[in-house]
């Protein structure tokens, strides 16, 4: 059996764009003045333009894991059947990496770091919302 994962290049991009939306919301005007707390950052911190895009470049990276993911997730792929809703295989797909992906490193970050409890809700958080926004666009933009 042979199968073959398609990627769809304005997918991703858009995948990312709503990352980056959720990612301004997220730690702006929602929750960014707790999460400069946990972080003990002061109130006028900015990151810099290398971190950005580092930033940048993993949230390409985490659209291309979960594309995959998702198309992996579809029995049509393995000629194994009929495919069931594209949100089945987004929420899927999105709870998958998350779950396996990012929460272990962030309760790493609690374990280890001593963060805090808020700052993993914070951040766990802002990773489930973006990678939700993301498998609906992967799963339904194929």
């Amino acid at each position: 059996m042979q199968w073959v994962i398609e990627l769809n290049g304005w997918a991703i991009a858009a995948a990312v764009a709503a990352n980056i939306v959720i990612g301004f919301l997220w730690y702006g005007p929602l929750l960014g003045s707790a999460w400069m707390r946990e972080m003990g950052l002061p109130y006028d911190f900015k990151p810099d333009a290398t971190r950005m895009q580092r930033s940048l470049l993993l949230m390409v990276l985490s659209a291309v894991v979960l594309a995959c993911a998702i198309q992996v997730l579809r029995p049509s792929t393995w000629a194994a059947g009929e495919d069931a809703a594209n949100t089945f295989y987004a929420l899927l797909g999105a709870g998958a990496v998350w779950i396996g992906f990012y929460v272990p490193v962030l309760l790493s970050g609690v374990a280890w770091e001593n963060r805090s409890w808020k700052l993993f809700g914070i951040n766990a958080g802002y990773h489930l919302a973006a990678l939700l926004a993301a498998g609906m666009i992967l799963a339904h933009w194929r």
